[in-house]
């Protein structure tokens, strides 16, 4: 199941996307118009849905509506940094003995179609495809076993970084958290229909040119295992969001460098989840 957020006629409320339309949550009554609360109600608020779905009424042609990120304000938004090999060595830096996670703010999110902006202050802008998951279960203390069944599903976020003010603080976070760096999307999809999370193709490009071309298979630490690293420190609630590493091929590294500008287009692909593009101004 695709799971949106989306504005039509003024109102916003979730849905499911099936092919060129989405299922309106409002033809259920007892479903809640935001996503956290949603995932929060659980196998019960799915099954309404899958009925709606089943029901073949209630849908709006998919073009008519805005979508949004499908979490507007996630409870934490957490990001993992060095997480692909190939990034490790592109960077020069030393490959992390532990997850090194890092925090965007929550004002940064945007969802599909917004524009990413340049700030005044700098033009060291970049991009950072990357496959997201959104956790669907309070937790804590989750082994890497059992933590396929706190992940709600998954999403592409594009962790946009502004390259100078990252590198400011050793933490990372004014330099990822710049308002619109964080656009995530188009929708959330179900665990069900990713069956392997990790052993999927990601793309990114920048207007027609092949930035990044990887697959989720060479992360270093897996969806699962950063669940369990940071359920031990934090617990886990519904709708945070944690993204997974980007692969090598991001615009810093490139000779001469690949920043962003306005007027340009950043496109994401990730295999079995969608595609996920944000203009620059």
């Amino acid at each position: 199941m695709k799971l949106a957020t989306f504005t039509y006629q003024n109102q916003t409320r979730i849905g499911a996307v099936i092919g060129h339309q989405i299922v309106d949550g409002l033809g259920d009554a007892s479903l809640p118009l935001d996503m956290i609360t949603f995932l929060e109600q659980g196998d019960s608020a799915l099954q309404k849905m899958q009925m709606l779905i089943s029901s073949e009424t209630h849908r709006i042609t998919l073009i008519d509506v805005q979508l949004l990120a499908p979490i507007p304000r996630p409870r934490k938004y957490l990001g993992i940094g060095l997480n692909y090999a190939d990034h490790v060595d592109e960077t020069g830096l030393e490959k992390p003995e532990y997850p090194m996670f890092f925090t965007k703010q929550s004002s940064c999110v945007v969802g599909h179609g917004a524009a990413i902006e340049i700030p005044a202050v700098s033009e060291k802008v970049d991009y950072e495809g990357e496959l997201a998951f959104v956790i669907g279960k309070r937790c804590k203390n989750v082994s890497v076993e059992n933590a396929p069944e706190v992940i709600a599903g998954f999403t592409i976020a594009n962790d946009v970084t502004v390259r100078d003010w990252q590198f400011r603080s050793p933490t990372w976070t004014i330099g990822k958290s710049f308002d619109t760096h964080g656009p995530i999307g188009p929708w959330i999809v179900t665990t069900d229909e990713i069956l392997n999370p990790h052993a999927l193709s990601l793309k990114t490009w920048v207007d027609d040119e092949l930035r990044q071309n990887s697959n989720t298979c060479y992360m270093m630490f897996n969806c699962y295992e950063m669940i369990a690293y940071l359920s031990q420190a934090m617990t886990l609630e519904v709708g945070d969001v944690i993204t997974t590493g980007t692969p090598s091929g991001v615009g810093v590294k490139m000779k001469p460098r690949g920043y962003l500008k306005a007027g340009q287009v950043v496109k994401i692909e990730i295999e079995g989840v969608g595609t996920l593009v944000n203009p620059v101004i």
